[in-house]
């Protein structure tokens, strides 16, 4: 059935194929970028909307995402730290036995109810949802683990210094609170279909949350708008950015022009990712839960290869992460510059306040939402503290000379993203400086790196389709005929992004990314008590498993 489907969708995209090559020789993906290109700077500056703070400019988002995390992190006393344990027991599947409990969970008023199916059919499942808790974590992790870990954290280490990576740590661990939140509430309140589909998501606690709060118009326009953004960002930071950035990087390896090759790269990912996203969320989350342990483990093992081969210099390394954190050096823009490169690149990376990942995390299979609420909060923990640090700290690694810990680049001049290699003047980008590091201790890593850059900007692209087909079914029904629309518009994407370089559409896709930060969080502001009581409820049930045994 989905060979068929997905041969389907292929004929009808095989045309356009075509005519996405034809546009990239003839220039006209040139053309329409110059045109686009001043509506994506307005909408990305909208977005990136900043207020002074002393002699800086700080966006907005960047405020309201950390002003959230640490007021999240404060009213829930820190579950970052008390609730790790819990978490991990959760995703080792240690309570799993609590989900036919009697008694327990999530009350009949709860759960929400579509297509007709009666509450008392639902309740008596043993499990309400499609994947594993692990599964739906690695299908979150997957749609933020990325370039952003690659490439955005040795610019950011590049401009701010090795103290940016303390304040990386530091936002990294307060977004695991706001995690906890979005991902508990999208659980409470999802839709669950007669055949055990799940719907949820912020669109679903936005309208269904609000409106127990007796803002149900205000719920309805936060969670449209959310819907609408989604949408636009699976398109494009989600997907055709991810296509493209694969292409350059399997180009460059393989060292072969573009033209036709892109079109042809831009096709087999096309029917990889098609193969996957026609089977919906559960195909999603037996892939994710493959290739995200995997690519995560070669990255995270060459890092640590990196960091023993450099182990003397372990203490000179977390000694410039300390100092430079409040003590920057000349040139860097003092303490206040440090935190903000520090924050934003955290913030952009493990999208703790965007409200994307709840809507994976809404699949699992559980009675107790906030039992995925902590499984949540591992998230920005895997993404920010664990991978992005080990990046930091091999390119703090890259920039000591082990005679006299001089540096190769100077910290804070930086071109653009690139950074300039002392004494030869030549510019290296995010992914090649990354690259380089990592090649000055194992020879030809470039190659592996290159492979898992593929293979991030692959498992990130079929998230996506999930958080933007869900979007899509909000907005335009359940029905076959949206959800197949869908998905051939998202496989279109994937070859525009390969064959035609449209920085313009993807700037103001990408930037709805962030544009997220702003539905969302409104509604966490008003919805946040629910998930103490939710969490009362799962740590209930957690002491009558226990009393029982």
């Amino acid at each position: 059935m989905y060979k068929k489907v997905l041969l389907l969708a292929l004929a009808v995209l095989s045309p356009l194929f075509s005519f996405a090559q034809d546009a990239q020789e003839a220039g006209l993906d040139e053309k329409i970028n110059d045109a686009v290109m001043p509506a994506a700077v307005w909408w990305e500056n909208l977005v990136l909307t900043t207020v002074p703070v002393g002699e800086f400019n700080i966006p907005v988002v960047v405020i309201l995402l950390v002003l959230g995390a640490t007021f999240f992190t404060i009213y829930f006393k820190v579950p970052s730290i008390r609730r790790f344990p819990l978490a991990i027991n959760t995703v080792r599947g240690k309570y799993d036995d609590i989900e036919g409990a009697e008694g327990h969970g999530v009350e009949k008023s709860d759960v929400n109810i579509v297509d007709g199916d009666l509450p008392d059919t639902i309740r008596d499942e043993s499990e309400e949802g499609e994947v594993s808790h692990f599964q739906a974590l690695a299908t979150a992790v997957s749609g933020t683990v990325g370039l952003g870990n690659i490439a955005g954290v040795a610019v950011a280490i590049a401009l701010g210094g090795p103290g940016a990576t303390f304040w990386m740590i530091i936002c990294g661990l307060i977004g695991m609170a706001t995690k906890f939140v979005e991902c508990t509430l999208g659980v409470k309140y999802r839709d669950v279909g007669p055949d055990g589909t799940v719907y949820g998501g912020p669109m679903y606690y936005l309208s269904k949350g609000l409106k127990e709060r007796n803002m149900a118009g205000l719920g309805k326009v936060l969670a449209g708008i959310f819907a609408i953004l989604c949408v636009g960002a699976s398109f494009g930071g989600g997907n055709a950015f991810q296509s493209n950035q694969a292409t350059v990087q399997l180009l460059s390896l393989i060292q072969i022009e573009g033209g036709a090759t892109k079109t042809i790269i831009g096709v087999i990912l096309a029917v990889l990712v098609g193969i996957v996203i026609i089977g919906g969320i559960k195909r999603i989350a037996k892939i994710t839960e493959k290739i995200v342990p995997f690519m995560a483990g070669i990255y995270v093992l060459a890092a640590l290869v990196i960091i023993f081969a450099n182990f003397s210099y372990i203490d000179d390394a977390f000694g410039l992460i300390f100092k430079g954190a409040f003590t920057p050096m000349a040139g860097l823009g003092g303490f206040l510059g440090v935190l903000i490169v520090g924050f934003q690149r955290a913030a952009f990376s493990n999208e703790a306040g965007a409200g994307s990942a709840a809507i994976a995390h809404s699949a699992v299979k559980t009675k107790y939402p906030a039992s995925e609420g902590v499984v949540a909060l591992l998230e920005p923990f895997i993404d920010t503290v664990v991978i992005c640090t080990m990046t930091a700290l091999v390119i703090i690694f890259f920039n000591i000379d082990g005679t006299n810990l001089q540096s190769v680049f100077e910290y804070g001049a930086v071109e653009g993203s690139n950074v300039i290699l002392n004494g030869t003047g030549e510019q290296l980008g995010g992914v090649d400086l990354t690259s380089r590091a990592f090649d000055s201790v194992i020879p030809g890593f470039s190659y592996v790196l290159t492979i898992a850059i593929v293979l991030f900007a692959f498992s990130t692209m079929i998230s996506w389709s999930y958080y933007g087909l869900q979007s899509w079914k909000y907005l335009f029904g359940k029905g076959k005929a949206a959800d197949l629309t869908y998905k051939i518009m998202f496989l279109l994407f994937v070859i525009i992004g390969a064959a035609a370089t449209l920085d313009a559409v993807i700037k103001f896709s990408d930037a709805m990314i962030l544009a997220l930060v702003f539905p969302n969080m409104i509604g966490l502001f008003f919805l946040f008590p629910k998930v103490r009581d939710e969490m009362k409820k799962y740590l209930d049930a957690i002491k009558g498993l226990k009393s029982s045994n």
